[in-house]
């Protein structure tokens, strides 16, 4: 299907998935497609057309840039089509949108290294017409550069195309909260939360810049078209509050509302929390009601009202833009169904109950003793994640193997490898100990770890990880280091998933021929570790389709510490009696490298086992809520089919 048209001959329109219906809550055109790689080609292909347009023109065509991991795919896509497909940027003129001040050009996180890692040291832009603010730019001189580097773009024509990704302050480019609506390029104190979530890639926030020059507001809205990336679930929030909410200064993504050619391009992810997304009957009062939009409703109905499920009256429904539920049956009716539904997800059996009706369960019966392969992205997820349903597995009497699919070793600090080499040393003094020591001591700030230091900080986390399998009960011949090669490039820049990091799931996968796999379904970064992780079981299940066991293995994905599925998404709840949270908590608390101020945990100062618990407990307070039986806590899973 043509996905791109011409739009009144002068503007580009997307239609993925259908005609986009704007609707009285949406103020700035959006569209929504269900993964981010497709959206990123569809994106480079819009930037390809305009270049391709002007070199029919004999002009150059001017692009606003932006960095960050929103658009490396479409950074990686253009880089394609130059290679393969011929595309020149012979004509193209580049402004950056911003970098860190003070930033050298060689440092690593420099959005200048940045740009040239991913797009211009692999096409044939000339040198001269790129343009990225200098971040050794200081003193009186940072006023002068900054309005000469505005006088640059309106010399070259001004801003023929701008992309854009956004933060979670709904900051563009380094605008932050507060940002004037006719702000020109300028230097700004970056947020906190700006700083936080940069944090990982500069190996603590301690490392992140304070400052940064930033093209303005005013700057971006003079792009003749705008078009804003967002992935993923933890941008769904700043995405509903700048298309749907009113224009303000705190949050600075909103003044693209008055912009007459914008685009958002969202995957599932990030356009989630829209009106018509999440709460559709709102918008449209001819829905075409499925069962499972129906639960999601009476989920959401029970949230607004206040009322469980079995409480819910005519009115209740009438009253919330329902009433096209009740046009085939009366809500007691509906109410029974979905509250056995719900009912129906609730299991102390998350490898199936033998011996037992099946009929209603999440899990089959047979074969009794199932086995099972818990793929965990880092070596704690596990634990985090599903702790008290990998213990009841264990105690239930399956096979249970875990799989930790990297090293994570990039999340021991420093002080931690530092202080098991100097335990190394002490015990027995060896002069592989003193070498590591001397690489940990010589470091420089956002350097490199050395092969042996990455191996040091692997080796701290493998120990760890037996400590909590070994306290669940799991025999160690059934704990496994797959060590993806994707992972270990010792930078949080990760390589692509490769025919190499497919070959290792395969084979374990075939080694045990699995009843059930566990696998982590959170992708709130599309980039992320587990995001990677989760594509490698993806398509390693696929290419072992044909395969005979794989007609009997299921798929479940649990979520990792900072989102749980919505209520209505469950498939397997298991509850937890409240000796089973300890028991979870003591296997979380014998990752020690990752307690008392783990290095990525973003902008919540909680440790992980703190997290678990609260979202755990969360989801059998929704149960409660809704009118279900009253537990401790609930781990909850969704099963998934492979294509």
């Amino acid at each position: 299907m043509k996905t791109i048209l011409e739009k009144n001959g002068s503007s580009i329109e997307y239609r993925p998935v259908g005609q986009f219906e704007e609707t009285r809550f949406e103020k700035i055109h959006n569209v929504i497609f269900s993964d981010s790689n497709r959206a990123s080609i569809q994106v480079a292909e819009e930037i390809a057309t305009l270049i391709k347009k002007k070199q029919k023109e004999n002009k150059n065509c001017v692009l606003g840039l932006a960095t960050g991991s929103s658009p490396i795919r479409v950074y990686e896509e253009l880089v394609r089509m130059h290679k393969e497909d011929g595309l020149s940027f012979s004509n193209v003129i580049t402004f950056n949108l911003d970098e860190y001040l003070p930033m050298e050009k060689d440092n690593r996180q420099s959005y200048w290294y940045f740009m040239h890692e991913h797009l211009f040291n692999h096409i044939d832009i000339p040198a001269e017409n790129i343009h990225i603010p200098d971040g050794t730019i200081l003193g009186g001189d940072v006023i002068d550069y900054c309005l000469a580097y505005e006088k640059a773009i309106k010399k070259a024509g001004g801003l023929d195309f701008q992309l854009l990704g956004i933060g979670r302050t709904g900051h563009v480019g380094f605008n932050e909260p507060g940002s004037h609506y006719n702000s020109g390029t300028r230097v700004i104190t970056l947020d906190h939360i700006t700083r936080v979530d940069a944090a990982p890639a500069f190996l603590g926030i301690d490392n992140v810049p304070r400052k940064a020059i930033t093209m303005g507001i005013a700057t971006v809205r003079s792009a003749k078209r705008i078009v804003l990336l967002g992935w993923g679930q933890n941008k769904a929030d700043i995405i509903k509050k700048t298309i749907e909410g009113e224009i303000s200064a705190q949050v600075p993504a909103t003044y693209l509302q008055e912009h007459k050619n914008c685009t958002f391009v969202l995957d599932t992810g990030a356009g989630s929390e829209l009106t018509r997304n999440k709460t559709p009957w709102l918008v449209d009062e001819s829905l075409d009601w499925t069962e499972n939009l129906t639960f999601k409703a009476i989920v959401w109905l029970c949230g607004k009202t206040e009322k469980s499920i079995l409480s819910l009256t005519d009115k209740d429904y009438n009253d919330n833009g329902m009433s096209g539920l009740l046009a085939t049956e009366n809500s007691y009716d509906l109410n029974i169904k979905m509250f056995n539904r719900l009912q129906h997800t609730i299991t102390g059996w998350p490898g199936g109950k033998p011996n037992a009706d099946d009929t209603n369960r999440p899990e089959r019966a047979e074969p009794a003793k199932k086995r099972v392969i818990l793929f965990s992205p880092h070596p704690d997820d596990d634990v985090i994640s599903m702790g008290g349903t990998f213990d009841r597995l264990i105690e239930q009497g399956h096979e249970v193997h875990v799989a930790y699919q990297t090293s994570g070793n990039i999340a021991v600090s420093d002080a931690d490898a530092l202080r098991y080499a100097g335990i190394s040393k002490r015990i027995s003094y060896s002069d592989e100990a003193q070498k590591l020591i001397d690489d940990i001591k010589a470091k420089k700030e956002s350097s490199f770890d050395t092969l042996e230091v990455r191996k040091l900080k692997g080796n701290i986390r493998r120990g760890e990880s037996y400590a909590a399998t070994r306290y669940l009960g799991l025999p160690d011949e059934n704990v496994h280091f797959l060590d993806l090669p994707f992972y270990e490039t010792g930078t949080i820049k990760k390589n692509n998933l490769s025919d190499a990091d497919i070959e290792i799931m395969m084979n374990f996968i075939k080694e045990i021929q699995p009843h059930q796999i566990y696998a982590a379904g959170d992708l709130a970064d599309p980039h992320g570790t587990h995001k990677v992780c989760l594509d490698a079981v993806f398509e390693s299940m696929r290419r072992l389709k044909s395969e005979p066991f794989m007609n009997d293995c299921w798929l479940w994905l649990y979520r990792g510490a900072w989102h749980e599925w919505d209520i209505h998404e469950i498939e397997m709840a298991v509850p937890m009696s409240p000796d089973q949270v300890l028991k979870k908590r003591y296997a979380i608390f014998c990752h020690q490298s990752q307690k008392d101020g783990v290095m990525f945990q973003g902008d919540d100062a909680r440790e992980f086992w703190m997290r678990a618990e609260e979202r755990n407990r969360d989801t059998a307070q929704k149960y409660r809520n809704l009118g279900l039986s009253d537990y401790a806590a609930i781990e909850a899973f969704v099963r998934y089919e492979v294509n």
